[in-house]
């Protein structure tokens, strides 16, 4: 299959970026090095282009109804410029994929969904559209620039009249935004680093993209690849699709029973429920390497008689703590924190202790 290609492809290739295939785009997964771009992101500024993500238009009457049939959170809760984020859960209690879910208006929703999963999540929504709502996939009109770290404010400000530094965490306005109109400008991110999601037409994208880096030279901005924000996303232990939930795995057991809410009806929600009363066999946990090794997915995590218990599903060396982190999913026994583990290494058993997420405190 052929990669598609962002819109800023030949951007970020002219800026020595290494492309590399990501979810069926060519993205640049790094530009110097994932632990200097890493800093750069902790301590000042960094632009991530993400525009491979996919964005849904849900319009109608009936608009919130079809959100509230095919998503684990309550989306009546949100009002006109607030975020959520939420999950789509599958008829088996796995999870097709985690999303956010946007409100413009009470009839007017965007959904933002992870690109190896547009297709999938299109199809699985239009099954459930039962009652006319009008659905747009505008994922190939949209570029995204997530413009993160805690100078992130600062460095946009001169970009906008909207006041950046007084917008709450996972609420947006639309307005103008480098001589660009109608753009999103989102308080959201993956990195806990602070900072802002920004929503374009592909046709603004290079004048959006140009005036960010040129607003925020003062500020030592620099563009950052896809091999940062992992390590930046793990740091805070967020989710990543397709690595620490999938198909198979069920919210409760991801940790994610604060988006899963039992007051109203869903996907596979009577299922879920009685998994709440009865309680999960396994639970995804965080822990941090008591030993020096680096865990990657996919790597047996044993217990002190060396019996498996569960396995990695993502794992780094933390550019901040300079010691291996992780998480995976471990029988529920192991889950609690302060438990010690292991994790088997080329047929060695480094020792790693269970520990409550963050791992980087803010």
């Amino acid at each position: 299959m052929e990669l598609k290609k962002i819109a800023l492809n030949d951007v970020h290739e002219a800026l020595g970026a290494k492309m590399v295939p990501f979810a069926g785009y060519n993205m640049p997964v790094r530009y110097t090095s994932d632990i200097e771009e890493h800093k750069t992101v902790r301590e000042a500024v960094g632009v991530f282009d993400v525009s491979h993500m996919g964005e849904f238009m849900l319009r109608g009457p009936k608009a919130l109804d079809l959100i509230q049939r095919v998503t684990s959170n309550d989306a009546a809760k949100l009002t006109d410029g607030k975020i959520q984020y939420s999950c789509l859960p599958n008829e088996d209690g796995g999870i097709i994929d985690d999303l956010l879910v946007y409100r413009f208006a009470e009839e007017e929703y965007m959904l933002v969904v992870n690109a190896s999963n547009i297709e999938k999540d299109w199809n699985w929504i239009s099954k459930y559209n039962t009652e006319g709502v009008e659905m747009e996939n505008i994922s190939d009109e949209v570029s995204l620039f997530a413009v993160q770290g805690p100078k992130a404010a600062e460095a946009l400000q001169s970009l906008t009249q909207i006041d950046l530094a007084s917008m709450v965490y996972y609420t947006f306005e639309k307005g103008a935004f480098a001589g660009a109109q109608d753009v999103i400008v989102s308080a959201t991110g993956y990195t806990g680093a602070g900072g802002f999601e920004i929503y374009v037409k592909n046709q603004d994208a290079k004048k959006v993209f140009d005036a960010i880096m040129e607003a925020g030279k003062e500020y030592g901005i620099k563009p950052i690849g896809l091999g940062a924000r992992d390590t930046l996303r793990l740091e805070m232990g967020f989710c990543l699709y397709g690595n620490d939930i999938d198909d198979t795995t069920s919210p409760l057991e991801a940790g994610l029973g604060w988006i899963t809410k039992f007051d109203k009806d869903f996907t596979n929600s009577g299922n879920l429920k009685a998994q709440k009363e009865q309680g999960v066999s396994r639970k995804l946990v965080a822990f941090e390497m008591l030993e020096k090794a680096i865990p990657r997915s996919d790597y047996e995590i044993v217990n002190a008689e060396g019996e498996k218990i569960g396995e990695v599903t993502s794992g780094t060396m933390s550019p901040s703590l300079g010691k291996g982190i992780g998480m995976g999913y471990v029988a529920k026994d192991y889950s609690k924190v302060g438990s010690e583990v292991a994790i088997r290494i080329r047929n060695k058993d480094m020792k790693a202790q269970v520990v409550k997420l963050p791992f980087v405190k803010k």
